[in-house]
């Protein structure tokens, strides 16, 4: 017979190591590896030995890229332990919209239309297709900031650079 849960208590918690043991050799490694990518896209030719080579590299970018990310934030996905606080029952003031988010709306909108009309014109109407695809969250974010502008009933027409730049 076995000891059940009980003989797995002695053994002692068991889990991965924390994010800041891991980040500086994620980073390193990374780093090594997109070194390597760019070594290995040196060597890519029109033969089995350059396909290799092409392989190679990006296979390494893929990881190298991935590895370098995750060091550069694997500690900010867990948060440290805090004593939770009582709950503060306050009233929620009215947000007033200022016109920094008018204008950041807009110039993404500009933009996105700058962005499709340069591909309809120099690659045709299946690339603005896939353009249009790929910048879809961003016309959607632009058109969210002007629609929460103008539906707003409390509008400030002053742009705060201040307040557009921080994080809220």
């Amino acid at each position: 017979m076995t000891g059940g849960s009980k003989a797995c208590a002695g053994c002692g918690q068991t889990s991965s190591p924390a994010p800041s043991r891991v980040r500086w050799p994620a980073l390193g490694a990374g780093a090594v590896l997109i070194l390597v990518a760019f070594a290995a896209a040196t060597r890519v030719a029109d033969t089995r030995e350059g396909l290799i080579y092409e392989v190679v590299t990006l296979l390494a970018g893929l990881v190298g890229v991935s590895l370098l990310l995750y060091g550069l934030v694997a500690t900010f996905s867990h948060s440290r332990p805090t004593t939770p606080a009582p709950p503060v029952a306050t009233p929620v003031p009215e947000k007033v919209h200022n016109a920094g988010e008018l204008l950041a709306g807009a110039s993404g909108l500009v933009l996105a239309a700058i962005l499709l009309i340069g591909i309809a014109i120099t690659a045709g109407g299946l690339w603005v297709l896939l353009g249009s695809i790929l910048l879809l969250p961003m016309i959607a974010g632009s058109i969210y900031l002007c629609f929460t502008f103008a539906r707003a009933p409390r509008r400030d027409w002053k742009i705060d650079l201040k307040r557009l730049m921080s994080n809220r």
